[in-house]
């Protein structure tokens, strides 16, 4: 089979660009969706990217850009003249727009700004008032509107007129005089009516909390339209005026920044105002992100250094303890982690609200003992049927039963204070602001190795007789 037979789009785009074929980028490009777009400008050479732009022009690169990372927007921008920016910004809605001004820096936003026309200006300004991460900075004022005064008849002779500055018309929201949110109505619901029939007789109420605040954090307005099986979610402001619409796509791409952002905060690496990919990210902004953590951990990991200096007497008079000390720490670590991580998800789908801390303890402290008794009955077997086997040589006076029993007893000690501690920190950190994921997995397991060390050899000093 041909090898241009088993190409990708975005892989035959990349050899038109390696080739220098204009005309068949162009050609490409437009059969192309823009998602795909996006991927092969972000698999070109920097010095290849004017090249492909040139080629495929304004039009078709203003959805195209919206889908790249943050960080390669405003270079893809600069690319342009004054006159191709005016075409690619009249492509793009109102939120693409804003989101894509949102990304650039203050100095390319007020040259950008001057760009757009009259009203587009106004309302793009109005838009930028809002936060990135709101449901304001979020949403499209492009949504099918409805007056409750209407009949059926009206209400499609309006649509009609306005489709085409609407982004769906799926659920179409109803309202007063005054523009206060008070309904929707769906398109079947005007297809399947008489034409006299009042839109207030047909119309669906929008209860308070099927509707966001313009001001609410976006991650609550994905989480609403999940939760209540929604197409699209009305925003409104404080005095309930509808002000936009955010659909289930905004939701998805919400959830999937504020899932990467949870698991690199989880991970110990610094959250970054700019996105970008992973290969296009400058080393100095990886080593930026995660040097804090590493250098904040090593100094508590110093800790650890100093418990082992305190015990070395109990070390030195039973070296075989030694064995286990690193199990009983990656036990806490472990154990902790999982109580840490189940909480924080449980929290970022709304399950946890205030006054339920101490039942989440409650939970995790019991779970931390039942699985602290399980290892340290394994532990506890292998001890005293295992490890004579390999004699390893004890102080007289100690026998393995009695040292099997003190691992045992530090075991189920450690799993259970650090699963009870996992639970507890991220909401310690919600008390005091902080997002629960900074309450990442690397620093539970610095604060569990200073206390598994506490824990085992206080447990073995005390039960031994050392």
């Amino acid at each position: 089979m041909p090898e241009d037979a088993v190409a990708s789009p975005a892989e035959a785009l990349l050899r038109a660009v390696e080739a220098d074929d204009q005309s068949a980028i162009l050609s490409l490009a437009a059969e192309t969706h823009y998602a795909d777009l996006a991927q092969a400008y972000q698999e070109l050479e920097e010095e290849q990217h004017p090249v492909f732009l040139n080629s495929i022009g304004p039009e078709l690169a203003a959805d195209m850009v919206v889908e790249l990372p943050e960080g390669m927007i405003e270079e893809a921008l600069d690319h342009f003249r004054p006159a191709e920016l005016k075409i690619l910004f009249r492509e793009l809605s109102d939120d693409d727009r804003v989101d894509i001004l949102q990304a650039v820096g203050d100095e390319a936003r007020l040259r950008f700004l001057g760009l757009l026309g009259p009203e587009d200006e106004e309302l793009t300004r109005s838009l930028l008032r809002y936060e990135y991460d709101t449901a304001g900075g979020r949403m499209t004022t492009r949504f099918g509107r409805l007056f409750a005064s209407m009949t059926v008849k009206q209400a499609i002779e309006y649509l009609r007129r306005d489709q085409e500055n609407t982004e769906t018309l799926s659920r179409i929201f109803v309202v007063d005089a005054r523009g206060h949110l008070i309904g929707r109505v769906r398109l079947r619901d005007l297809a399947f009516n008489t034409w006299d029939t009042p839109i207030r007789d047909i119309m669906e109420e929008v209860g308070p909390e099927q509707r966001v605040l313009a001001t609410a954090d976006q991650e609550e307005a994905a989480h609403l339209l999940l939760k209540y099986d929604l197409i699209v979610l009305p925003v409104v402001d404080e005095f309930d005026h509808m002000l936009g619409i955010i659909t289930h796509d905004d939701a998805m791409e919400i959830l999937q920044e504020e899932s990467t952002e949870d698991f690199e905060r989880f991970g110990g690496i610094a959250a970054d105002q700019e996105e970008s990919t992973y290969l296009s990210a400058d080393p100095l902004n990886h080593f930026r992100r995660r040097a804090g953590w590493l250098v904040g951990l090593a100094f508590v990991s110093i800790l650890s250094g100093y418990v082992m200096m305190r015990f070395g007497s109990v070390l030195s008079q039973v070296f075989v303890l030694s064995l286990f000390l690193p199990m009983v720490v990656a036990a806490g670590g472990n154990s902790g982690g999982q109580a840490t991580t189940m909480v924080i998800r449980a929290m970022s789908l709304n399950e946890l609200v205030k006054g339920t801390g101490l039942r989440v303890a409650w939970k995790e402290l019991r779970t931390g003992f039942m699985l602290g008794l399980l290892l340290g009955l394994c532990m506890a077997l292998f001890t005293a049927f295992v490890l004579p086997a390999f004699k390893p040589g004890l102080p007289a006076g100690i026998g393995y039963p009695r040292l099997a029993f003190s691992v045992a007893v530090a075991l189920t000690a450690q799993v259970t204070s650090a699963t009870f501690l996992g639970s507890l920190l991220p909401f310690g950190a919600r008390a005091v602001k902080l997002d629960p994921a900074v309450v990442s997995a690397p620093a539970i397991a610095a604060i569990v190795d200073v206390s598994g060390m506490v824990i085992y050899f206080t447990v073995a000093r005390a039960l031994l007789g050392l």
